[in-house]
């Protein structure tokens, strides 16, 4: 396998200097194309900090990201911009659907801003609905559907265009236990179809769920391991 995402010796320091904080300190990791990695710390560990340099959100105040073969490390907003529309599937706690358009008109509303034809949107967007297990609901809106339902919506509108990789962020944190294992199910299948999955989370039985798992404490990398062979 090849690496999709490369981190070396990196850092972020907030108010550098006497009072800094290092949210990150010295974290190197690498996620080969493929793997379904989860990436667990509790509050204040870094492992937020450590998703928005993943996703191209932030910039390392030290150290290398290379991502998908291109050093994104120092690169301006609006390059940051272009990588994120083209490399990454964001997938949030919170859904981020727009209240008054349906199912299919939210997964398209990222492919309008990338260029996409009218044809190809929504020929990407029945398909992607469909992986989900949504095709029935394309017309429903947000609130015609449970959460759940609409976390499904979020990871089609994630995964329309197939980019390398497939970020999410604390999935299932609105969700009930029913809903939580249907999203984990959903991830795993996307996992299981050659896509690359980074989960971000708190919950050691989410995280139980990845192939492979980090534990960020304190800013560096307390435990890297692949999932039932503990080293």
């Amino acid at each position: 396998m090849s690496a999709l995402v490369e981190i070396r010796d990196m850092s972020k320091i907030y108010n550098p200097g006497e009072n800094e904080v290092r949210a990150l300190d010295h974290v190197s990791l690498t996620i080969n194309k493929g793997e379904f990695v989860a990436i667990i710390g509790q509050s204040g560990s870094g492992k937020s900090t450590l998703m928005n340099m993943i996703g191209c959100l932030d910039v390392p105040t030290e150290g290398t990201y290379i991502l998908n073969g291109q050093d994104v490390s120092s690169l301006k907003d609006d390059e940051l911009s272009d990588i994120r529309n083209r490399e990454i599937g964001f997938i949030f706690q919170g859904f981020n659907l727009i209240p008054n358009l349906t199912a299919r008109e939210n997964v398209e509303l990222p492919l309008i801003y990338r260029g996409v034809a009218q044809k190809e949107r929504h020929e990407l967007s029945e398909k992607a609905l469909g992986i989900v297990g949504l095709s029935h609901r394309m017309s429903h809106r947000p609130s015609e559907m449970s959460g759940g339902q609409q976390q499904r919506v979020a990871i089609a509108r994630a995964i329309a265009q197939a980019p390398p990789v497939i970020l999410a962020d604390e999935p299932t944190g609105n969700l009930d236990s029913a809903s939580s294992k249907e999203i984990i199910n959903v991830l795993k299948e996307l996992h299981e179809s050659g896509r690359t999955v980074i989960l971000i989370t708190h919950d050691n039985d989410i995280a139980m769920q990845a192939k492979r798992i980090v534990r960020i404490m304190d800013g560096k990398v307390e435990r890297d391991y692949e999932n039932g062979r503990e080293e």
